[in-house]
């Protein structure tokens, strides 16, 4: 049997501005917009390639800002980092884990699962961007 994760609720203080920014600067696609009266809203996006989506409720949830840890999954994040910044995503610089733990910089050789950038949305909500594939899609 498959258990399909299909969507995580991201708890945000006001729904207009984490649509803006997950549509207008991470690039999501935005799949519902849905009102019911002016207390209950609904907004449901799609990271590009992604399978699972991610929802802002009015009311939230769960505290603004509680949701840590978000993985992204990209081939290259370099071009990803560059992508986001061009359209205004304040993203960290890259790093690794290394012997010492954690290390700025790319992984020395590009490994699945090795380097990583990180940002937040308006709220604080944790975002981590993580390279697969790079080494096997530029052999």
């Amino acid at each position: 049997m498959d258990f399909k994760l299909e969507l995580v609720v991201v708890p945000v203080a006001d729904v207009d501005v984490a649509k803006d920014f997950y549509v207008d600067k991470c690039g999501f696609n935005l799949d519902v917009d849905h009102r019911g009266g002016d207390d209950f809203r609904v907004v449901q996006m799609t990271p590009p390639g992604s399978a699972c989506s991610i929802t802002c409720l009015k009311p939230a949830p769960a505290t603004p800002g509680s949701l840590q840890g978000l993985h992204l999954i990209v081939t290259d994040i370099e071009a990803a980092r560059a992508v986001l910044t061009e359209r205004g995503v304040p993203v960290g610089d890259y790093y690794h884990f290394g012997p010492t733990g954690q290390t700025d910089g790319l992984a020395p050789d590009r490994g699945d699962y090795e380097t990583f950038l990180s940002f937040a949305d308006p709220d604080g909500n944790g975002w981590v961007v993580q390279e697969v594939g790079y080494a096997s899609a530029n052999a």
